[in-house]
């Protein structure tokens, strides 16, 4: 069994890989990518060459391309001491203009201009035979002038000089696989100023668990100075109540759904409103605040630039999250999937046993109705119906995570267990009346067996085999969320972030939830085959030579 485990993992991340490849094909190659700047508001307030340049940054940060400015060319010269700081200063003022080109009704630029002074001319000749060299497309803007006679630039109007290349999908996967999982380090933070001695501390009165009284409560933690989180792991009075740091999952950024925050992150923070008590900080001071001092990360001279900051912390690790109110984005999608999930086996499986033994009844013909009323109709339409009903009778029809109450969840968990229901009365009568006309009922009948241990020790038992195998599927779906259900319900989980990411072009995170969603189908398949195999142990996983 463990060698058949183990091929099925390894087929199984395999298939994750593809998907994931197949993905980034389609949204990073054959998809606009002028897209993700739709719902950019710093983009908009950009002009001419500056807001050129933004979308090549903001494409090498959320990984289309390689990006290096000439400037950055010269700087990188100066720090490596290949040329003086005086040479680099002579070097980096290029000609406004250039002569243009027109080629099949495109514009070019040239990479040379005769205006350029010698010292220039030498060091763009190198940065362009540096980059050309390895596949890079040299592109250089000149000055945009509000008039041509004034010379006055016009805003952002200054002349520009860069290399770019797209990043290959191998290279891309590459990245991505490999930064999955990353390990916080005493040797993350690179300055030395105020860093002092770098090395992990063990407290077991942690001074960020503090009670009303200002006393700090019994609390073991690990803390780290040189790492990105103050805490790296830490204990507290909410669930799990050990909490870590240490290992970060990255799916991927964000780029505006929730800007520049990873996609695993995004999933399983709080929501909702600030929860504010009093927060005793590392200096003795005192307020009452929703900043959570667990959450703390380095940020380079954020005391020095803020008294704010120099009054309650004696370090850089200043950036902290706030405490919110609510359920995670995981966290609801789960509530909502698990209650469905548990109403959908309480109720489908034994309406499925009745149907398969009341069969062509008028109780069959009815099961068979629902189930073919809930196949054929749409889900959308079924969803608004039931939405409309719940509203007609008091039930709210969205969600709100600052006022959270059972009531919100009932048409949610309906709408998600209705379709489910339906399923497994289908699939459930398919399979015992296949048991029914099957040669081994007779041979029980033949021998004596009663209609009642027939049905109970061979055709139920068989039947759920291939039930009992979705089990798993269903539980770890519920980590999913509905995708139709949380959209129109306004639930703020899992599901509704994957529409919410594709109509705002986020690749990032689209990328990310592919992996989550994969992921999930694997372990779901795997999970089912081992409880496949402990229910019934005819099933072997072990195959023998013959």
């Amino acid at each position: 069994m463990t060698k058949y485990l183990l091929r099925r993992l390894l087929h199984g991340l395999i298939s994750v890989i593809i998907v994931v490849a197949i993905v980034m094909l389609l949204i990073y190659s054959l998809t606009d990518r002028e897209k993700i700047f739709g719902s950019d508001p710093l983009f908009s307030k950009k002009s001419s060459n500056v807001r050129t340049t933004y979308k090549y940054e903001q494409w090498e940060k959320y990984g289309y391309l390689d990006y290096v400015t000439y400037n950055d060319y010269l700087a990188s010269l100066t720090r490596s001491g290949e040329i003086t700081e005086e040479e680099r200063a002579s070097a980096v003022e290029i000609a406004p203009t250039a002569k243009v080109t027109v080629k099949n009704g495109e514009r070019f630029v040239d990479i040379f201009a005769p205006d350029d002074s010698p010292k220039a001319s030498e060091y763009i000749r190198k940065f362009a035979d540096a980059y050309q060299s390895k596949g890079y497309t040299i592109v250089r803007l000149n000055a945009d002038y509000y008039s041509a006679k004034t010379q006055q630039l016009a805003n952002g109007g200054k002349q520009v000089l860069f290399a770019y290349k797209d990043v290959p999908l191998i290279s891309r996967m590459f990245k991505y696989f490999t930064r999955i999982f990353w390990v916080d380090n005493i040797h993350y933070v690179n300055s030395e100023i105020d860093i002092g001695e770098r090395k992990l501390s063990f407290t077991l009165h942690d001074p960020a668990y503090t009670g009303p009284d200002g006393k700090v409560k019994f609390s073991p933690a690990i803390t780290g100075n040189g790492t990105l989180h103050k805490y790296l792991v830490y204990c507290d009075n909410r669930f799990p109540f050990i909490h870590q740091n240490l290992l970060n999952i990255r799916m991927g950024t964000s780029y505006s759904v929730n800007k520049d925050v990873d996609v695993f992150k995004t999933m399983t923070v709080s929501q909702g409103a600030q929860v504010k008590a009093f927060t005793y900080y590392p200096t003795g001071f005192s307020e009452i605040s929703a900043d959570d001092l667990h959450s703390a990360t380095y940020q380079e001279n954020s005391r020095e630039l803020n008294p704010i900051a120099i009054e309650r912390y004696t370090d850089d690790y200043t950036n902290t999250d706030l405490r919110l109110s609510s359920k995670s984005k995981i966290g609801f999608s789960f509530v909502i999937g698990i209650i469905s999930t548990v109403i959908s086996y309480f109720l489908g499986v034994p309406l499925g046993i009745l149907i398969a033994k009341k069969k062509d009844t008028v109780i069959d013909n009815l099961g068979t109705i629902y189930v073919i009323f809930i196949i054929a109709v749409p889900s959308l339409a079924y969803i608004f119906m039931f939405q409309a009903i719940g509203r007609s009778i008091g039930l709210p029809s969205t969600l709100d995570v600052n006022n959270e109450s059972w009531k919100m969840y009932v048409l949610p968990i309906v709408s998600l267990s209705l379709p489910s229901i339906a399923g497994l009365m289908k699939w459930l009568r398919r399979y015992m009346i296949d048991q029914m006309n099957s040669d081994y009922v007779r041979f029980a009948r033949s021998g004596g067996l009663s209609e009642g241990e027939i049905f109970t020790k061979h055709i139920l038992k068989n039947a759920a085999i291939p039930i009992i195998h979705g089990i798993p599927g269903s539980v770890l779906g519920s980590l999913v969320g509905g995708i139709i259900t949380e959209r129109v319900y306004l639930v703020p989980g899992t599901g509704n972030l994957l529409t919410n990411a594709i109509n705002a072009n986020d690749n990032g995170v689209i990328v990310g939830l592919t992996l989550f969603y994969s992921l999930l189908s694997i372990v779901s398949l795997i999970l089912g085959d081992i409880l496949m195999g402990a229910v019934d142990p005819r099933i072997s996983f072990t195959s023998k030579a013959r």
